[in-house]
């Protein structure tokens, strides 16, 4: 006799492991969230060709995040609007780049985070700005192209200057110049003895001068050591000098009292004494005057004065 099948037990168990099956799903959908993202937006000049959403983002080559959108900016048409999801707590700062970039040899493009000093401010979104905007950059395809151009145009440049160079009269000056120049050189060739010796004098005179350096190295130290005793003397006399200065000060200072009572006394006296001795010289002389006149003077005195008429 067959055995009947609960249904009953059956459906329950498929129920159960349904809601198992969900119970593991959510969970391990739960278990594999990254973290909690904020949105930033990115304008684009430049073609984003290559680029597109859930394309990476990446800080020094960390994935930080994803591209949320792609749209034209709604205020600028030439540019491209990025909105980026970037994992909360990257350093996102004022001065952080975002630089188009292609990942390996795939050529799938990603957005690259670049800057970021420690010192620059936190990036906050700014008054009428719904999310943060991040700066951005040239790629190095741009970068490429704009240096390619540059050189495009320093060529052109060249070529002008080059077919300016070789007009008519240009050519007849480049010929005259190269005529000159094969002058100066069979010149210089002929004068090449003279040249020869004159090489062979300035290498003898390099050759003395370098004897003479050489000599001077020598009696460089004892001029030097000439050069400090003598110093050492200049320096001894000075202090002797200034050892009778100060004893020559005490001097004087000692007496200096002296020389004032000399002064106020001595110096009084000895006008008075010289005075003395003018009157005594005129007087003298005088009386040499007479001597010489009146010899007999000296023996006889003085002869009375003549008696005129009627006395």
């Amino acid at each position: 006799m067959e055995p009947k099948v609960n249904f009953v037990v059956i459906g329950l168990f498929v129920v159960l492991l349904s809601v198992a099956l969900i119970g593991v799903v959510l969970w391990l959908g739960k278990g594999l969230e990254r973290g909690t993202y904020d949105l930033y937006y990115a304008y684009m000049e430049e073609s984003v060709s290559g680029l597109s959403v859930d394309s990476a983002v990446k800080y020094r080559g960390v994935d930080v995040g994803r591209v949320n959108e792609i749209t034209l900016s709604p205020d600028d048409p030439e540019q491209v609007r990025l909105t980026l999801e970037i994992l909360r707590g990257t350093p996102m700062k004022e001065d952080t780049v975002a630089i188009l970039d292609v990942q390996g040899l795939t050529g799938i493009a990603i957005v690259d985070l670049r800057g970021g000093t420690r010192d620059s401010p936190h990036l906050e979104a700014k008054s009428g700005e719904e999310y943060p905007v991040i700066q951005t950059g040239p790629s190095l395809l741009v970068r490429f192209d704009r240096a390619a151009t540059r050189l495009l145009t320093n060529m052109n440049s060249v070529a002008e200057n080059i077919d300016s160079l070789l007009e008519e009269k240009n050519r007849a000056t480049i010929g005259q110049l190269l005529t000159d120049m094969a002058a100066v050189t069979n010149t210089l060739a002929g004068q090449g003895k003279q040249f020869d010796r004159g090489m062979s004098h300035a290498v003898q005179t390099l050759e003395n001068l370098a004897r003479v350096t050489r000599k001077m190295n020598k009696q460089i130290p004892d001029l030097i050591e000439r050069m400090n005793r003598s110093a050492e003397a200049v320096e001894g006399m000075s202090q002797e000098v200034t050892r009778t200065s100060k004893a020559l000060t005490t001097v004087i200072g000692e007496t200096k009292p002296n020389i004032e009572r000399f002064s106020r006394q001595t110096l009084t006296e000895t006008g008075f004494l010289i005075a003395e001795l003018r009157e005594l010289t005129a007087t003298l002389q005088r009386l040499a005057q007479q001597l010489e006149q009146e010899p007999s003077s000296l023996v006889f005195g003085r002869s009375g004065q003549p008696i005129g008429p009627g006395e």
